[in-house]
């Protein structure tokens, strides 16, 4: 029983051990105290405590200290609290002192908490990112399509970093100045010729304004000759007003074909009445014998004269008249 007593007071004395420097990190206070850093066994427990890693804030703290900058646990506390990136501000920080560069804690805490690399920004900052557009097709006035690639050169504006605009905005923007250039150009050989025409007009256009960088240049990496759009253009046009006429064409022929065929259908109907007038001829002559108003002789004449008109008819090629009729 002893034994187990004695084992047991062991283990306890070792968990207790552990916690006692879990929560009391004795050996990161004394790295503190040689490093030239004022900070306090009780600040470290209330790390412990509140959820901060105390090695983030101290090693930190200890950086900056020995970089000549002045920063606070406090602020480092509050600024990783708030879901910021401790070691990533003092980097940037230090690396804006040793450039010259005006960066306060408060102004690189904020840009970290908006989600930008502040470290990158202030790297960018010194030495210029160079960002290469896609290619951008554009037309000259002659109807000639030019693909252009140009590289920009950007350099990091630390004051507007919160709320600017980003590479993609400078994109865009510098990809419509290059299509609003080559579409102003006369000709694509005179944008061939000078290239570079493109790239001052477009930088003259201010198009850094409300992002978070500031455009060094804009070079014109390359530009390639595309499709003839012009001839394309009044091709397709020529292929729409040819259809357009054939239409058209169309349907005066049907109007045409139709018109005749209410004109046959008129002639038929008006043959149709002459016949049936003819039908009533023989009727009339019927009548008149009966009447007394014709006689014998009068009507064999009548059918010499018929007769001496159908041949003369006939003779003269008109004669379809009277056949028909036969």
């Amino acid at each position: 029983m002893e034994s187990l007593a004695f084992i047991f007071i062991v283990f306890v004395s070792i968990i207790g051990f552990f916690m006692f420097m879990y929560f009391v990190p004795v050996g990161l206070w004394i790295t503190a105290v040689f490093a030239g850093v004022k900070v306090t066994i009780g600040e470290l427990i209330g790390m412990r405590i509140r959820k901060v890693p105390p090695g983030v804030i101290v090693n930190s703290l200890i950086t900056a200290t020995k970089a000549g900058l002045i920063v606070t646990t406090r602020e480092l506390e509050t600024h990783f609290l708030a879901g910021g990136n401790v070691p990533n501000v003092i980097r940037a920080l230090i690396s804006a002192d040793k450039a010259n560069i005006s960066l306060s804690f408060k102004q690189a805490t904020a840009i970290d908490l908006a989600g930008r690399d502040v470290f990158e920004a202030v790297q960018i900052s010194v030495n210029p990112k160079v960002i290469t557009t896609p290619k951008v097709a554009a037309v000259a006035a002659d109807g000639i399509q030019l693909i252009a690639i140009a590289r920009v050169t950007v350099r990091a504006s630390i004051a507007q970093l919160v709320g600017g605009a980003g590479e993609d905005t400078i994109l865009a923007r510098v990809g419509e100045g290059i299509v609003t250039s080559i579409g102003s150009a006369k000709s694509h050989k005179e944008v061939l010729e000078n290239p570079d025409k493109i790239s001052k007009v477009v930088l003259s256009r201010g198009l850094d304004a409300g992002t978070a960088f500031e455009i060094l240049s804009i070079d014109i990496a390359d530009v390639d000759v595309g499709a003839n759009i012009g001839a394309k253009l009044q091709t397709d046009q020529a292929s729409a007003d040819l259809k357009v006429a054939e239409a058209k064409a169309e349907e005066r022929r049907a109007m045409a074909v139709a018109l005749e065929q209410e004109m046959k259908a008129k002639a038929q109907e008006a043959r149709a009445n002459v016949i049936q007038a003819e039908a009533e001829i023989p009727k009339s002559i019927a009548q008149a014998f009966v009447n007394g108003n014709l006689g014998v002789m009068d009507y064999y004449r009548m059918q010499n004269i018929q007769s001496d008109t159908d041949m003369r008819n006939t003779i003269s090629g008109a004669g379809e008249t009277g056949s028909t009729k036969d």
